[in-house]
């Protein structure tokens, strides 16, 4: 009988089980739980205390395990100041600039996975003035209107920007679109800045534009302007002109509605190759050379250099034919006022196969670089 009992004492230690104490820990409650989430943990600047901070600034929120989820900004006078987050959440702009020799006070609460929100306070002061030159800089665009499928957001400056500036610069201009259709700035010099999608915009398109500059430190000096502008891109209309046929073609959806006869430059005052777009529409124009001055009806301007879509009856008999102008494309009186009455502004202008090539900023020539070469800046 005790040799019985031990074998069978064996059999049941081999088997995982001894007399009197059930089963052991299953498998899966020895498996340790997640673990604990981290806590958030969140810096804002400007620092606490910090004097003479740019009316520029920005509320900069860096977070961890969480994310921002409210920034509120006062003044002394308890005024709140409006403002939204960028879109990667790295900081909170104010709608507007700030006000010199002005304190502000931030809160920024941040939550995370399973914690309490927590919140964090910074007071800081205004620089007392701005130093050095101002910098002007204008936005071109006119709050309400309704461009051409081309228009580029255009910046231009009142003095060269310094490259080591120019970075910063952009960092304070804002472009949202309806449907959205992202894109890029492009330094054209030191005084012209654009921003375009990498195609066309779509008609119907819904911009807000703001180049909140007001205070951003340009080399010894400071921006002076913050401004906003919100517009309408409309139908499409596109223009080609072809130099060896002596023709301009004019597409309303890439469908093509009309073509006329052109004189482009003379070879000693030639018509630049490359995408333009119409800049401005005057029913008259007067050209002022040192060879003469004269008044044209329906220009239509394409280039800062003086080239111009317009009227020359003069030139009718040449249209089609030959190339007699002075670097402009010349139309019949008929033809210069339907497309004045049918162009907006932005409306690309493409020409083609002309002795010279267009020159990089001789207009708003945003389009007149290939998307790799554009998005260099």
């Amino acid at each position: 009988m005790r040799k019985r009992n031990t074998v069978v004492a064996l059999v049941l230690v081999a088997a995982g089980l001894t007399a009197g104490h059930g089963s052991p820990p299953t498998k899966a409650a020895l498996v340790p739980g997640p673990p604990p989430p981290k806590p958030v943990a969140l810096s804002v600047t400007p620092a606490k205390g910090a004097a003479a901070v740019p009316v520029s600034a920005e509320i900069g929120t860096t977070v961890s395990d969480g994310k921002v989820t409210a920034v509120t900004l006062v003044d002394a006078g308890g005024n709140l100041i409006a403002g939204a987050p960028r879109a990667d959440g790295s900081s909170w702009i104010p709608a507007s600039a700030l006000r010199y020799n002005t304190t502000y006070t931030a809160k920024v609460t941040a939550v995370g996975a399973a914690s309490q929100p927590l919140t964090q306070e910074t007071t800081f002061t205004t620089a007392v003035k701005p130093t050095g030159p101002a910098v002007s800089s204008d936005l071109l665009l006119t709050n309400g209107g309704t461009y051409g499928v081309g228009m580029p957001i255009v910046v231009e400056f009142g003095t060269d920007v310094p490259e080591a500036s120019r970075a910063a610069v952009e960092h304070r201009l804002f472009v949202t679109s309806d449907p959205p259709q992202p894109g890029a700035w492009h330094w054209f010099g030191g005084r012209q800045v654009m921003y375009r999608p990498e195609r066309y915009w779509q008609p119907g398109t819904t911009i807000t534009a703001r180049k909140a500059l007001n205070g951003v430190p340009i080399g010894t000096g400071h921006a002076d302007d913050d401004f906003a502008a919100t517009v309408t891109i409309g139908r499409k209309l596109t223009i080609d002109i072809d130099n060896s046929s002596k023709t301009m073609r004019v597409y309303s959806n890439d469908a093509l509605i009309r073509e006329m006869p052109v004189s482009l430059g003379k070879p000693s005052t030639p018509t630049s190759s490359g995408t333009t777009v119409i800049m401005s529409r005057e029913p008259s124009a007067v050209f002022r050379t040192p060879e003469y001055t004269t008044t044209v009806q329906y220009a239509m301007r394409l280039t800062w250099g003086g080239q111009y879509i317009h009227a020359a009856p003069w030139s009718v008999g040449d249209q089609g034919k030959r190339n007699v102008s002075h670097g402009c494309t010349n139309v019949s009186t008929d033809a210069a006022r339907w497309l004045y009455d049918e162009v907006l502004v932005g409306d690309p202008v493409t020409t083609r196969g002309t002795e010279v090539p267009l020159d990089p900023g001789d207009g708003w020539t945003a389009w007149d670089l290939p998307w790799s070469e554009y998005q260099k800046g």
